[in-house]
Protein backbone atom coordinates (compact mmCIF):
# COMPACT_ATOMS: atom_id res chain seq x y z
CA UNK A 1 0.00 0.00 0.00
CA UNK A 2 1.22 3.48 -0.84
CA UNK A 3 0.62 5.34 2.44
CA UNK A 4 0.81 8.80 0.88
CA UNK A 5 -1.71 7.96 -1.88
CA UNK A 6 -3.96 6.37 0.74
CA UNK A 7 -3.87 9.45 2.99
CA UNK A 8 -4.49 11.82 0.09
CA UNK A 9 -7.44 9.72 -1.06
CA UNK A 10 -8.96 9.74 2.45
CA UNK A 11 -8.54 13.52 2.71
CA UNK A 12 -10.18 14.08 -0.68
CA UNK A 13 -13.12 11.88 0.31
CA UNK A 14 -13.57 13.61 3.67
CA UNK A 15 -13.34 17.05 2.07
CA UNK A 16 -16.03 16.09 -0.46
CA UNK A 17 -18.25 14.72 2.32
CA UNK A 18 -17.71 17.81 4.48
CA UNK A 19 -18.38 20.37 1.76
CA UNK A 20 -21.41 18.54 0.36
CA UNK A 21 -22.86 17.88 3.83
CA UNK A 22 -22.50 21.51 4.83
CA UNK A 23 -24.25 22.66 1.65
CA UNK A 24 -27.12 20.21 2.19
CA UNK A 25 -27.55 21.23 5.83
CA UNK A 26 -27.54 24.94 4.97
CA UNK A 27 -30.15 24.44 2.24
CA UNK A 28 -32.37 22.34 4.51
CA UNK A 29 -32.21 24.96 7.28
CA UNK A 30 -33.11 27.73 4.83
CA UNK A 31 -36.07 25.69 3.53
CA UNK A 32 -37.26 24.89 7.05
CA UNK A 33 -38.66 28.41 7.47
CA UNK A 34 -37.69 28.57 11.13
CA UNK A 35 -38.85 25.07 12.06
CA UNK A 36 -35.34 24.15 13.23
CA UNK A 37 -35.69 26.39 16.29
CA UNK A 38 -32.42 26.84 18.18
CA UNK A 39 -30.89 23.71 16.67
CA UNK A 40 -31.42 20.10 15.79
CA UNK A 41 -30.00 16.62 16.28
CA UNK A 42 -27.97 15.14 13.44
CA UNK A 43 -26.86 11.62 12.57
CA UNK A 44 -24.37 10.37 10.03
CA UNK A 45 -23.12 6.88 9.34
CA UNK A 46 -19.80 5.97 7.78
CA UNK A 47 -20.10 2.71 5.88
CA UNK A 48 -17.36 0.78 4.12
CA UNK A 49 -19.09 -2.40 2.98
CA UNK A 50 -15.93 -4.04 1.62
CA UNK A 51 -14.31 -3.76 5.07
CA UNK A 52 -17.40 -4.46 7.17
CA UNK A 53 -17.32 -0.99 8.73
CA UNK A 54 -20.48 0.78 9.87
CA UNK A 55 -19.92 3.57 12.39
CA UNK A 56 -22.73 5.93 13.48
CA UNK A 57 -22.06 9.50 14.52
CA UNK A 58 -24.61 11.49 16.53
CA UNK A 59 -24.41 15.20 17.21
CA UNK A 60 -26.20 18.50 17.40
CA UNK A 61 -26.13 21.59 15.24
CA UNK A 62 -26.96 24.80 17.09
CA UNK A 63 -28.39 27.82 15.33
CA UNK A 64 -28.08 30.21 18.24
Amino acid sequence: MDQEAFNISIRKFLKMVGVTSQREIEQAVQKSAGKAGDGFAVKMTLEIPALGVKVPFDGEIKLK
